[in-house]
């Protein structure tokens, strides 16, 4: 008789499926806590997240269709919140250089303009005679000056032509007083915030933000205006088109020495005295300038190249292309390079002999004495947008999928780096993310040395200024922000007029003294410092102004691209002093808006009502 299995069978199927659940559990369980490592915070929020941004100070600034949030960047924890509605983020400004944010508040058909302490969310000054959303901005911190430029009612479909009339107010930084407006004499065309169906916020960061420079203020909508600064009165005002129709940032951003101001516009090169305002020498007919580069006796002007399409985000190209090399005393051409026929980078100098640029297929070697091509190469990068120097001196080529880079003296390829976007997707929302991936380099200016060599560059002008383009643009030019990098992202100045300016003194005197304001504006929330006793407070408040500090030296080592990864689609971050991809960031679906913070060694992305914080980790 043959004995009855099927117990046993059965039995051994139940420990069979017990072992298998098990293993699924612990399974479960590793992933969960590998998702969760990844994770470094998540914030809750009362609504669907509309925007965010980062500041100076390491504050990460949220809206929500009900409130204002400002969060510590590197914990998650909520610092304030204010119950204001329907703020879009042309509402939201952080002032460079300052421990402020300016609030644009509507109410009815009246709109109220505060200054609110990042740290606290308390008023520290407001003004009730302005109209419009926060467009850009100028500090001259020497003079306690600040010029915000407005525009009302700046919102419309993608695709729409619109066009609003800018108007300027400039206001005594530490108290608010309103020293004299000036409404431009002409409406001006305007870029989308960010590139989507329906009703969106525009701005004007396709234009060049405004600066001080010798107590003149200077703008740079509807042509070339000079301004004085502690009265408005106008000096010498020249119209003009600016940008070519329908495009941004088609023109240079200013550059100055001792004598002059560079400024260009209608295909024309000019230098404006800075002690007359009157017109030195003018250089006609070279094109659309989008680029300059000012050394001590020559003016580098790049002609044509890749810009923004304000209908639809798209980035075309558009020439004659080229490079000229100006006289700075006379404005002669000393010579013009026209061998880029097939589009063209931005410039760089790794010595005072040499000009690189990128076309389409070739990395060109220029000699800058005389205008000569030196050396020509096949980069054989897809599309190049952007050619940088890393910290070695090697001429670095990006594209859209690929980032190479090559020895200057000897033109031999060094390393090389691709990572595909993910298939199967939303073409639009793939360009989106991939571009908001490389952009997240150029925020920091690159690398110390990423843009000259043994040069000395006098494009740098004293004055702080602010524009939104690289926290609102979905799909920025990659090409202009490589035109920008050298910029400081951060000064080295800083005028703390907030709660940070009472923690600085009470550091400096070794006082655990309550660093609060007297009078609290009373519709802050959830304010974390009344939660803090008064050394805690000290401890959190001198911790943001070392990180400032930080920040204010950081040069950003990552060039990330939207690819896929060993478990999911991310960011992998590659490292453009040798090409080794040591960085990766797992995000599934990220929106389009995400963004970095190098000095917290965070990415942040939202979802629903969430803001998320992902590590920068390197691989391990």
């Amino acid at each position: 008789m043959k004995p009855d299995l099927r117990g046993s069978e059965s039995l051994a199927a139940c420990r069979k499926s017990w072992l298998i659940a098990g293993a699924l559990a612990v399974l479960l369980f590793g992933l969960m806590g590998v998702v969760q490592a990844e994770l470094r915070w998540s914030a809750k929020l009362d609504g669907s997240v509309s925007f965010y941004q980062t500041t100076e100070l390491g504050v990460l600034l949220a809206g929500t269709e009900q409130s204002l949030y400002a969060l510590d960047g590197e914990s998650g924890d909520v610092l304030w919140r204010r119950k204001i509605s329907h703020l879009d983020e042309t509402d939201v400004a952080p002032v460079p250089g300052t421990d402020l944010v300016l609030l644009s508040l509507e109410d009815g058909s009246k709109t109220r303009l505060e200054a609110a302490d990042l740290m606290t969310g308390d008023t520290v000054w407001r003004s009730d005679k302005v109209r419009g959303a926060v467009m850009q901005m100028a500090l001259e911190p020497n003079a306690n000056l600040l010029a915000v430029v407005f525009a009302k009612d700046a919102r419309a479909k993608v695709g729409d032509d619109c066009k609003r009339k800018p108007i300027v107010h400039v206001f005594d930084l530490s108290d608010g007083r309103e020293l004299w407006n000036r409404s431009l004499e002409s409406e001006v065309e305007m870029i989308p915030a960010r590139w989507r169906d329906g009703e969106v916020p525009f701005t004007l960061d396709n234009y060049r933000a405004p600066l001080f420079l010798d107590n003149r203020l200077y703008l740079f909508y509807d042509g070339l205006t000079s301004l004085d600064a502690q009265t408005g009165k106008e000096r010498n005002r020249e119209k003009f088109r600016v940008n070519e129709k329908g495009l941004a940032l088609t023109e240079a951003d200013p550059s100055a020495d001792e004598r002059a101001v560079y400024v260009s516009g209608r295909g024309r090169v000019r230098a404006i005295s800075r002690t007359t305002g009157e017109e030195i020498w003018e250089a006609k007919d070279l094109g659309l300038t989008p680029e300059m580069i000012l050394t001590k006796d020559v003016l580098y002007v790049r002609t044509g190249g890749r810009f923004t399409r304000l209908s639809d985000g798209d980035v075309i190209e558009r020439g004659p292309y080229g490079v000229s090399a100006l006289d700075v005393d006379t404005g002669k051409a000393l010579w013009s390079y026209k061998g880029a026929d097939k589009g063209l980078t931005n410039i760089t100098l790794p010595d005072e002999m040499t000009i690189i640029v990128a076309d389409r297929d070739d990395l060109v070697a220029i000699d800058a004495r005389n205008g000569k091509r030196r050396s020509r190469l096949s980069h054989k990068i897809e599309q190049a947008v952007f050619v940088i120097l890393n910290e070695r001196g090697e001429a670095v080529v990006g594209g859209k999928n690929e980032i190479a880079a090559f020895d200057v003296a000897s033109g031999q390829s060094v390393w090389r780096s691709r990572h595909n976007p993910p298939g199967r997707r939303i073409f639009r929302t793939v360009v989106a993310v991939a571009a908001r991936a490389a952009a997240l380099y150029f925020r920091y200016g690159g690398t110390a040395s990423a843009a000259f060599r043994g040069v000395r560059v006098l494009n740098a002008v004293s004055s702080m200024r602010w524009s939104g383009l690289a926290a609102h643009a979905a799909l920025p030019n990659l090409t202009s922000l490589a035109t920008d990098y050298t910029r400081q992202y951060v000064s080295d100045r800083f005028s703390p007029l907030g709660v940070l300016s009472r923690a600085r003194q009470a550091s400096s005197l070794r006082s655990a003294q309550p660093t609060r304001l007297p009078h609290p504006s009373i519709d802050v929330q959830d304010r974390l410092l009344d939660r803090l006793d008064p050394a805690h407070q000290l401890e959190r408040l001198s911790r943001v102004l070392l990180r400032r500090r930080r920040l204010a030296a950081l040069r950003g080592q990552w060039m990330y691209f939207y690819t896929e990864l060993d478990q999911g689609n991310g960011l992998a971050g590659v490292n453009v002093n040798n090409g080794v991809t040591d960085r990766a960031v797992k995000l599934g679906d990220p929106d389009d808006r995400f963004v970095s913070d190098e000095a917290a060694g965070l990415l942040y992305t939202a979802k629903d009502n969430r803001l998320l914080a992902y590590p920068l980790n390197e691989r391990e």
